[in-house]
């Protein structure tokens, strides 16, 4: 019996890109914005929830992407800030609106929980506390308290369908929850397809709000909130170590070459691999993983044209991890969290949407400090390793290559 010769992966471009943070919106407002001084950079709300600390997303006209007023009444904020997002990426690959094309159009989103009740929560707290019977007061209170819609809204995958509903992406939708490696298989998973001919074009990504009290209580019930006077990701380790949350809402479209080409569409970069792996994080098993991702990249990597792009979060372990195998490397990194914060499922789809920026571009951010692995570049930026520990396990590493 014949056998057929597999296919060759397809080459996948990065044809449209959607960002939003506390920097501005668009590739152009964060080039800008990291190119600039410190104030145009460090973007902090240090009062709303002292002493925690926060990067808020930039005020956006919701109304320039979600147009119907009763999709956006419906939305939570960080719903908005995705569907917002994903159609500055529609709009930025020049599919916004093409029926055609967005009929056939995949979607993979990373999402977290929707966004709680507080006054329902504060009165189970405060009534648990002064109950007798504790468990039967929890029973009553959840079976008279919580209400349908309070339960719907937290469903993770209504970004995707509001997606769907305000900007006509009609594929099949995929929506992974997990944290940081939620938006690392979003991304990984939408390049597999790709190059596996399951599909020509795919939007892909996540949104993060982090102007909320419970991702910052859920954050503080690990230790991992740095309360401190701002520093760079790297230098808080020696201090104790935290993260500072951000708003991001970050979205790509990835898309087949020779569909890309056929459409006439411009590409910003060329995504060509992507890999994760989660570890129990005890006796090395994390930087095991990592180096092994890492081989199997640094073969295709040019030496003194590659930048890399961390997702490090200041969180102590999880940075010690990533500096051991980034400084024996001694590849010149940047570390985007010092300025837009840590975006959790968000994280790795804006990290790789910044690093095709710097490919595009040629150029590295500058470095904001407190690494001497924060080096200038020698050579024109031709390549971007996007890496992602996170703050607590799971390991992920992408390529974006210039085109």
């Amino acid at each position: 019996m014949a056998h057929e010769k597999p296919r060759p992966e397809r080459e996948a471009w990065i044809t449209g890109i959607g960002l939003v943070s506390a920097l501005g919106e668009g590739l152009d407002a964060h080039w800008a914005a990291f190119n600039g001084g410190r104030e145009d950079w460090l973007k902090l709300d240090t009062a709303t929830y002292s002493p925690y600390q926060l990067h808020p997303a930039v005020a956006i006209d919701v109304a320039k992407q979600i147009p119907d007023r009763g999709d956006r009444r419906q939305m939570e904020a960080w719903q908005r800030l995705g569907t917002y997002a994903a159609g500055l990426a529609l709009d930025d690959a020049g599919v916004k609106g093409n029926d055609d094309v967005l009929k056939s159009m995949h979607m993979i989103v990373a999402a977290g929980g929707g966004e709680r009740d507080y006054v329902v929560d504060g009165q189970l707290l405060s009534g648990l506390e002064a109950s007798n019977e504790p468990a039967k007061f929890l029973n009553e209170r959840l079976m008279n308290d919580l209400r349908p819609t309070l339960f719907l809204a937290q469903l993770s995958n209504l970004l995707a369908g509001n997606i769907s509903i305000v900007h006509g992406v009609v594929g099949s939708s995929r929506t992974f929850m997990g944290e940081e490696m939620a938006g690392v298989d979003a991304v990984r998973v939408a390049l597999a397809r790709c190059h596996a001919s399951q599909g020509d074009i795919f939007l892909v990504g996540g949104a993060y709000s982090a102007e909320r009290p419970d991702t910052i209580l859920h954050f503080e019930l690990g230790h991992m909130n740095w309360t401190k006077e701002w520093a760079p990701v790297w230098e808080r380790a020696k201090d104790g170590g935290g993260a500072i949350l951000g708003s991001v809402g970050a979205f790509l479209v990835i898309e087949a070459r020779e569909h890309a080409e056929k459409r006439g569409a411009k590409p910003i970069a060329k995504l060509a691999k992507v890999s994760s792996d989660r570890t129990i994080r005890k006796d090395g098993k994390a930087e095991h993983t990592m180096a092994v991702q890492w081989n199997e990249i640094s073969p295709s990597l040019i030496p003194g044209a590659t930048v890399v792009v961390s997702g490090a979060t200041g969180v102590t372990d999880a940075v010690a991890i990533e500096r051991d195998l980034l400084d024996q490397r001694r590849v010149p990194t940047r570390a985007t969290g010092s300025v837009i914060g840590h975006s959790v499922e968000a994280a790795f789809p804006a990290n790789v949407a910044l690093a095709a920026m710097m490919v595009q571009r040629g150029a590295a951010i500058p470095p904001v400090g407190g690494s001497g692995a924060e080096a200038a570049m020698t050579r024109k930026v031709k390549q971007a390793v996007v890496t992602s520990v996170g703050h607590w396990r799971g390991e992920g590493m992408g390529l974006v290559e210039a085109i």
